[in-house]
């Protein structure tokens, strides 16, 4: 089967000639897929036979829940709980590791919710579903009347709480498939009635603003396939299931192309080892397409890190989120933690930098996993920011660099440049001065990890979205094997720090935490 090309782009996230591999088939309406990134797993319903099923490329297609509550649409959360919409209860449900049942949302203003359809996570631990009514009809839910007279989206806040109703109740007809873009700054939901997409701007509370279409027509006399499933690539393009398969949509709005499959597609979500492999519910079957874009990180997504085909001389272990280290390849940066950049009354007080430092418990947390990691024979490496007075040799190319030369900041001998009390080097630690934001440029970084054998770098420090993650790239360019434990870093505020984390240090490094490294060296 050939894929469409539309345009040119199309065929740099699939091959147009990419195989339709079917993986599973004799059900009676598939959906709701999801991959665990653990265990390499992928789960979906059975709506009208009330069952959720799991496949995998050992054992194929085993039967894992009986009744399912004709289950939806389902997800991750970031401890790798099931996020579940249920049609036959009218909830979303969070299925916790340890088998607890814990309902998210069953009603709105005291009235019973319609039947939750779709189901993405946002990475403060927002949930957004839709909520149409096909629960409520035959075969995909129970048959029943409804309580609300409208279809709507809505927000489960981090923690738990009522959920508040996003969008005005005569938006929608069936509200249906959900997505962020890569940086949570849109939201898509799709109407599988009205055969379109809309768009909004994700505000700093959750809220939405701005609705606006940005596809339609989604629809055809000829082919079997509605608006319904949706995903968002790494790139921001949006794949949602349409007659005759997958329409892929460029973060402008234009069709890329489509993606034919043999049967009408409910839902898709892309898994495998390497996120690289697109999953569809279609009907009786599912299938898996390989492609070359991979999807946006959600949040559940950080605990695949440290997974895959090499061994466990070369590659982290990582099994049910549990990461083991060999000690002796170890080396842990502890990068720019001086006076002048977390302390109050450093050179950067007035950018945030110490109340980021004091909530993240950077120091504290460093400090423990610098003893632990000594204590187990982890090399410590001191990155510093160090220029002589008059701060000869900075190149004035950036407001970084403009900033620290004008803020006579990081000089040699000063107490801003030395580092905080409590993360002194100890003896057999080494020492890294630099000039950049990366602790790889000009510096005998690299000597000393060569000299002593390592080529696992557990990355601690202050600014999160520029020393830390600038190290982070340039080491995995260089092939080592980066390990960020991100309550180990800091810099000028929560958002910058988060969108570091979730985004691009995801992409370059094994995101993770200071306890679960401490066990991973055992």
């Amino acid at each position: 089967m050939t894929h469409v090309t539309l345009r040119s782009e199309f065929e740099n996230l699939i091959d147009p000639y990419a195989p339709v591999g079917q993986v599973g088939t004799g059900f009676e309406f598939t959906e709701g897929p999801i991959w665990h990134p653990v265990d390499h797993h992928l789960l979906f319903s059975d709506m009208p036979a009330d069952v959720r099923r799991r496949w995998d490329a050992q054992r194929g297609v085993a039967e894992v829940k009986r009744p399912s509550n004709k289950c939806n649409g389902m997800t991750y959360d970031a401890e790798l709980n099931l996020i579940v919409c249920e049609h036959a209860t009218s909830s979303l449900i969070r299925e916790r590791r340890d088998g607890r049942r814990e309902v998210l949302a069953s009603h709105f203003q005291g009235q019973e919710l319609n039947s939750p359809n779709d189901v993405c996570v946002h990475s403060s631990g927002a949930i957004y579903f839709s909520d149409p009514w096909y629960g409520r009809m035959p075969v995909y839910g129970v048959e029943r009347p409804r309580q609300l007279g409208f279809q709507g989206v809505y927000r489960v806040p981090p923690g738990g709480g009522e959920p508040r109703l996003l969008v005005d109740r005569d938006l929608f007809d069936q509200p249906n498939g959900l997505c962020f873009s890569p940086d949570e700054r849109r939201l898509y939901a799709n109407d599988t009635t009205q055969a379109l997409i809309r768009v909004f701007d994700v505000q700093a509370d959750g809220s939405l603003t701005n609705s606006r279409v940005f596809a339609s027509g989604i629809r055809s006399e000829l082919e079997p396939g509605v608006p319904d499933g949706m995903k968002c690539d790494q790139r921001g393009n949006v794949w949602v299931t349409a007659p005759g398969g997958v329409w892929v949509y460029s973060p402008n709005g234009e069709l890329l192309g489509k993606v034919r499959v043999p049967e009408l597609v409910a839902n898709l979500a892309w898994g495998g080892a390497d996120f690289r492999t697109l999953y569809l519910t279609a009907t009786h079957s599912v299938y898996a397409i390989p492609t070359k874009v991979g999807p946006r990180h959600e949040p559940y997504m950080s605990a695949k890190r440290g997974t895959g085909a090499a061994s466990s001389a070369q590659t982290p272990k990582m099994t049910e989120g549990d990461m083991r280290l060999d000690p002796q390849r170890c080396a842990m940066i502890i990068q720019d933690l001086q006076n002048d950049v977390i302390m109050d009354g450093g050179a950067f007080a007035e950018s945030g930098a110490p109340a980021h430092a004091r909530q993240q418990h950077v120091v504290d947390n460093v400090r423990r996993l610098a003893d632990a990691a000594r204590a187990r024979g982890v090399v410590i490496i001191h990155v510093w920011f160090v220029v002589e007075p008059g701060a000869p040799g900075v190149t004035l190319n950036a407001p970084l660099f403009e900033g620290l030369v004008d803020s006579k900041a990081m000089v040699r001998g000063s107490w801003g440049a030395a580092p905080v009390s409590g993360l002194e080097p100890r003896p057999g630690d080494f020492i890294v001065e630099k000039m950049r934001m990366s602790a790889w440029e000009g510096t005998r970084l690299e000597t000393i990890l060569k000299a002593t054998g390592r080529d696992f770098i557990v990355n601690t420090g202050a600014w999160t979205n520029m020393s830390v993650e600038h190290t982070a790239r340039t080491g995995a360019d260089k092939g080592y094997f980066m390990v960020t434990p991100e309550d180990c870093c800091s810099t000028m505020n929560a958002e910058w720090h988060n969108a570091s984390i979730n985004f691009a240090l995801q992409n370059v490094s094994v995101v993770t935490n200071a306890d679960t490294v401490i066990k991973a060296l055992g």
